[in-house]
C-alpha cells in the first residue's frame, strides 16, 4: 500500500504537474501570458478527474486526502522553480489562475476521495 501511495502521489502528482507544465510551454509562444492559465485549466483539471477516477484506486478519504497535500506541493514547489525562478516573469506569477489551479489540483482529490466513500458505504 506505501509503494501504490508513493506511485500515486508523487508519479501522478509530478505527471499531471509536467503535462500542465508542457502545455504552457507550448501555448507560450502564440497566446498571451495572462489568458495561458485559464486556457490549460479546463484540460488539466479534465486530465486530472480521469486520473483520479480511473486511475488511483484507492476508496478512502484519508488516502485522498494525503494525495491531495502532495499534489499541491508538487504543484507549489515546481512551479515556483521551473516557472517562476526559470522565466521571470515581469508582472509576476501568481494571479487568480495560478490560485485557483492551487485550489483545484488540492479539492479535486478530496472530492472524488469523499465520493468514492460515500458510495461504498
Amino acid at each position: 500500500m506505501i509503494n501504490q501511495f508513493y506511485k500515486d502521489a508523487l508519479g501522478w502528482g509530478f505527471i499531471l504537474w509536467l503535462i500542465e507544465y508542457a502545455l504552457g510551454i507550448m501555448l507560450f509562444s502564440i497566446i498571451p501570458t495572462s489568458i495561458i492559465g485559464w486556457i490549460i485549466m479546463p484540460v488539466g483539471t479534465i486530465v486530472t478527474l480521469w486520473v483520479l477516477l480511473k486511475k488511483i484506486k484507492a476508496d478512502s478519504f484519508r488516502y485522498y486526502a494525503f494525495l491531495a497535500v502532495v499534489w499541491v506541493l508538487i504543484a507549489i514547489v515546481f512551479d515556483y522553480f521551473f516557472l517562476l525562478k526559470a522565466f521571470k516573469p515581469a508582472d509576476g506569477y501568481y494571479k487568480l489562475d495560478v490560485y485557483l489551479y492551487y485550489a483545484l489540483t488540492f479539492v479535486l482529490p478530496l472530492a472524488v476521495g469523499w465520493r468514492k466513500e460515500v458510495i461504498q458505504k
